[in-house]
């Protein structure tokens, strides 16, 4: 296995019966990924089935209830790979019942693939999934048109469907080379990981080619770097007498030694001097790092503190305005009061306004006064101390957010800060 191999992130989102789980199982049989007997057990079923084919949507339903159904329920993470790539793919229900698994299957993606049925074109359920990959700012939307083979594998009905997408972009906040369109037969092969021969008037990549030229770091936000405070290290050793290191995983930008930092909330300034990575002293941390910090002067910080560079300091306030998916029974009220919890930071946060429940197909929204399962809303929360905070835009990690009941520690909404 190549130790230079480049991760991939996809969260796949289709409608029922749109073919979502052929394609990740051909995907998967395609790169030779399916063990022997995986492939013997999807040839016998097919089999009793009656299939005159491979029936790859075997390979990922997990669940009795999905194969009982045929249709994808639980978020599922599939692992392949190819001589350059790694590639992790968070399997994610169509059904709007199932909206929060999406948005939260999704949330970690860099690439989303959006299936739609070419007898059916841009449905509902189309808008829904790419409003969410809006919401979420996914680096990179693959449209894949599938069962291109029950339309002849007409490109009249690829341009048709194409521009109807087109419009929906032109809505959204996503440019047009994000955007990138495949005819698919996912159960035939064609256009997979094979040239289709019977669309030689598509002069694309094959989705599997495609998804291989992306590149990590391409697909990643250039973003202000955010460290919050998890743990201070006071190591009770002779050796390390002296040492005060702040531990915890660093977000957006990197951090190197002698960078000029800002700790919140005191506004306090100090210098880096010096970067732990397990046993390692290094120069300069990248994001996603979990490390320790030492600074050169004596500092109070405390977990749910956060430092950052002092050319890039976020907001801190104790209200704010957010676009949340409910992901509960319990419906979000306004006067409620919930535990917010950002980062490592947890603070009491009551539901001040309810703007709007929020149309999936960028159309706007409508008066609410609560917000159900699955309803995605913008609210104005107001909190009972500042939080250190992006804009979701701007800085993902630090602009999301969980609301927490407070009597039972059940997960309520996700948010992302405006």
């Amino acid at each position: 296995m190549s130790e230079n191999r480049k991760l991939i992130k996809i969260a796949t989102a289709g409608s029922v019966d749109d073919g979502k789980s052929t394609l990740i199982g051909r995907l998967l049989y395609d790169t030779n990924s399916l063990t022997t007997d995986k492939i013997e057990a999807i040839e016998r079923s097919s089999k009793q089935r009656g299939y005159d084919y491979l029936d790859f949507s075997l390979a990922t339903d997990g669940l009795v209830a999905e194969r009982e159904q045929g249709i994808t329920i639980d978020v599922a993470h599939i692992y392949f790979n190819t001589e350059k790539t790694n590639f992790i793919v968070a399997d994610t229900p169509g059904h709007v019942e199932y909206t929060r698994n999406m948005v939260t299957g999704a949330s970690t993606s860099q690439v989303a693939i959006i299936l739609i049925d070419a007898r059916k074109g841009v449905i509902e359920q189309t808008y829904r999934h790419f409003f969410i990959a809006n919401l979420l700012r996914i680096s990179h939307v693959v449209v894949a048109i599938n069962k291109m083979d029950l339309v002849g594998y007409s490109e009249d009905v690829y341009l048709k469907i194409k521009a109807d997408f087109d419009a929906l972009v032109a809505k959204s906040d996503f440019a047009e080379d994000q955007i990138n369109f495949i005819p698919v037969s996912a159960l035939k092969g064609e256009n997979i990981a094979r040239k289709s021969e019977e669309m030689s008037w598509y002069v694309g990549n094959t989705l599997l080619d495609h998804l291989e030229v992306l590149e990590p770091k391409d697909l990643e936000e250039s973003t202000a770097a955010r460290f919050p405070i998890q743990y201070v290290i006071r190591p009770k050793t002779e050796a390390w007498h002296d040492f005060r290191g702040f531990s915890g995983m660093l977000y957006g930008g990197s951090l190197k030694v002698g960078d000029e930092v800002t700790l919140l909330p005191s506004l306090t300034t100090s210098k880096i001097k010096s970067i732990h990575y397990f046993d390692q002293e290094i120069q300069e941390a990248a994001p996603g790092s979990s490390i320790a910090i030492t600074l050169e002067t004596e500092v109070d910080l405390s977990r749910g503190d956060m430092m950052v560079k002092s050319s890039a300091i976020p907001r801190s306030e104790k209200q704010i305005t957010a676009t949340i998916c409910q992901v509960n029974n319990k419906a979000l009220t306004v006067g409620k009061k919930y535990i917010l919890q950002h980062g490592v930071n947890r603070v009491m946060a009551k539901v001040e306004q309810i703007d709007s429940r929020i149309h999936t197909d960028f159309t706007g929204g409508e008066a609410a006064h609560s917000l159900k399962l699955n309803d995605i809303g913008r609210v104005h929360l107001r909190l009972n101390k500042p939080i250190h905070f992006d804009t979701y835009k701007s800085n993902k990690s630090n602009g999301s957010f969980i609301l927490i009941d407070e009597a039972e520690y059940d997960t309520v909404s996700v948010g992302f800060i405006e």
